[in-house]
């Protein structure tokens, strides 16, 4: 088997996460993920023995609370340390665990299970010897395989000493008055920080000052020393299957393991009729014997590696790949490289946020130490897009027959309309169930721009629109749109860009004379979303190049403001009615409109306003 090692990446594929811009629920994900714990890794003397059980802990200032000890059932140890009387038992719990996958032995609702092995080891900050059992909640795996049990400190260390009736010591008292009444009465595992108790000299200390201090007594008297733990484990990188990356790796009789000269790459599969699995453990590449059997140069023979590699390969840096896909002679061009990487957006589902991202982050470092790239991060920027359900608001699936059919869809309302109403739906992140009268809704939105600026009976342009200048109004809206688009489409909320368009739609629907100018900005700015319809619309318009060619419309700020506002006006916060008031009026002008209101008058029923709450551009709330 072939393994990558990604642990040795595993502080800087934490580090460097501050600085992208990802969401913070990716990078708590990858964070989780590796794991990084900090604290210290003690040595236990077993008693009558010569070996030592080293653990790792996170609290170290637990220790004089130490009552037992915990093995991994496959710990080396355990063969050794336990006694006669309870070998039979051991190998029992033992074959027991082995039929349990690390996610049942770790889910914490189960009942914790157990058994004594008859060795004790020494406490090394006290001197008291405790009892060592195995349990299966504890994983080889991780940290040392082994555990210190503090149970008055740790939920699951309670529950197995309640259960085996085993000694809890509090030595960790909380600040809270409440609290520490239900730690010292034996009704409460207290978890937190608080004041060392029961730890002898040590008594008094707070929680971080008393881990400092332990860790450092401890490596002064040779029991142990400071640690940072991992969860993250080097990355499998073998598959027992044909379809995959041959590895470029030659084996001889005598053990040796010889790569192939780069002249020698790329290695391809072999061409086989029969490429299922051989049923005698060996991956199916085994089957291909004249590819398997080389003789070397110098008439060794030798066999070729007939595991292949995981998908992985590929994935983890395809898009290096895109940055120069003819090239024939390099994976890529360095200046190439340069100039396109890091990505500057990726959108990607969350689901993929602790594997191809995780490793496409470590490939990529790997390749940036090795002075393939220029980076240290591939992908800059990240955004998660929601998931579209059925919809009964059910993920879809087959078998709940909720499934949409784009195809359909675009037979009946066209391509334009599933791409717009896709991005109508709702921010782009959120998930949200499928609508076919919001599919019809968006279709008659663009059937609606159609006709006002189509003849639908020439095909023509509408006699309303004209070579002639805006009016105040639309010139103020159509710049508004303009930066609403512009800026929605910066921050992905298309949704919010696309109601904006029907809103300026609308106005423009209405007018008598459409002026050209303006109907031609308005395509522009519908063009990403609509592209179909808006090239058509463009050539009517009398453009003989595509409208990729136009550039983008920009807005004006002082065009932008509106003259005047409306606001709501509220007593005791219920809307009473409506004002208009210039953009600039100041906050008396607002108020004494409001109060004069006729509605707002009747609400009051003849009481004097005691508090009149001006939010300017939004609302007037008025308290009588």
């Amino acid at each position: 088997q072939w393994m990558l090692r990604i642990t040795k990446y595993a502080e800087r594929l934490l580090e460097v996460l501050n600085e992208v811009d990802w969401p913070e629920s990716i990078k708590k994900l990858q964070q989780d993920w590796i794991g990084k714990s900090v604290g210290a890794e003690v040595d236990f003397k077993v008693c009558d023995h010569d070996a030592t059980i080293r653990v790792f802990t996170t609290r170290p200032d637990t220790l004089f609370g130490a009552t037992y000890m915990v093995l991994a059932p496959e710990h080396p140890l355990v063969e050794q340390i336990t006694t006669p009387d309870y070998k039979e038992a051991i190998e029992a719990y033992r074959q027991q665990a082995a039929r349990k996958s690390d996610l049942d032995r770790t889910d914490l609702s189960k009942e914790k299970t157990g058994q004594f092995t008859g060795a004790y080891a020494v406490n090394p900050v006290n001197g008291v010897p405790i009892p060592i059992w195995i349990s299966d909640y504890v994983l080889l795996s991780y940290g040392t395989g082994a555990i210190m049990a503090v149970p008055a400190h740790d939920e699951r260390d309670f529950e197995f000493a309640k259960k085996f009736n085993l000694p809890i010591i509090q030595v960790v008292q909380p600040d809270d008055p409440e609290l520490a009444r239900q730690a010292a009465a034996g009704q409460l595992c207290f978890t937190g920080d608080g004041t060392a108790i029961n730890s002898g000299p040590f008594d008094g200390l707070k929680t971080p000052e008393f881990k400092e201090k332990i860790t450092v007594w401890l490596e002064q008297e040779g029991l142990g020393k400071k640690t940072v733990n991992y969860k993250l484990r080097d990355w499998l990188f073998s598959r027992q299957r044909y379809w995959g990356e041959p590895f470029p790796i030659l084996h001889t009789a005598d053990g040796r393991i010889i790569p192939l000269d780069e002249s020698e790459l790329p290695l391809r599969l072999p061409d086989m009729d029969d490429f299922r699995p051989t049923g005698t453990g060996e991956p199916p590449l085994a089957k291909a014997t004249d590819w398997v059997n080389v003789t070397l140069p110098d008439g060794t023979p030798a066999k070729r590696e007939t595991n292949t590699m995981p998908q992985w390969a590929g994935s983890c840096w395809y898009y290096l790949r895109y940055t120069d896909p003819q090239n024939d002679t390099a994976a890529f061009d360095p200046n190439k490289e340069r100039y396109w990487l890091p990505v500057d957006l990726y959108i990607g589902g969350a689901e993929h946020a602790v594997l191809h991202l995780l490793y496409s982050r470590f490939w990529h470092k790997l390749l940036y130490d090795l002075g393939y790239t220029s980076t240290s991060e591939p992908f800059k920027k990240l955004v998660n897009q929601g998931m579209i359900l059925g919809e009964d608001n059910q993920k879809m699936s087959k078998s709940r027959g909720n499934v949409i059919n784009p195809d359909a869809v675009i037979e009946q309302y066209g391509a334009d309309s599933m791409r717009l109403y896709e991005m109508f739906m709702g921010p782009l992140e959120a998930t949200k169930p499928w609508s076919m009268q919001g599919v019809e809704g968006v279709h008659r939105f663009l059937s609606k721009v159609w006709r006002t600026i189509i003849d639908t009976e020439s095909g023509g342009l509408a006699a309303a629109i004209q070579d002639v200048p805006a009016d105040e109004d639309t010139t103020r809206l159509l710049h508004q749109t303009i930066k609403k688009v512009t800026e929605d489409i910066e921050t992905f909320s298309f949704n919010t860009a696309i109601s904006q368009m029907m809103i300026f739609i609308n106005h423009l629907a209405r007018q008598d004379v459409r002026p050209k100018n303006v109907v031609e900005t308005f395509v522009l700015l519908l063009s990403p979303f609509a592209p179909h319809i808006a090239e058509e619309l463009w050539q009517r318009l009398g453009h003989t190049d595509t409208l990729a060619y136009a550039p983008w419309p920009t807005y004006d700020p002082a065009l932008c403001r509106a003259k005047e506002v409306e606001l709501a006006v509220q007593v005791h916060g219920k809307i009473k009615d409506k004002i208009v008031v210039p953009a600039e009026a100041d906050e008396e002008t607002i108020r004494q409109k409001a109060l004069a209101s006729d509605k707002v008058q009747a609400a009051m029923n003849g009481k004097k306003p005691r508090k009149v709450i001006v939010i300017k551009s939004r609302l007037v709330n008025i308290v009588v």
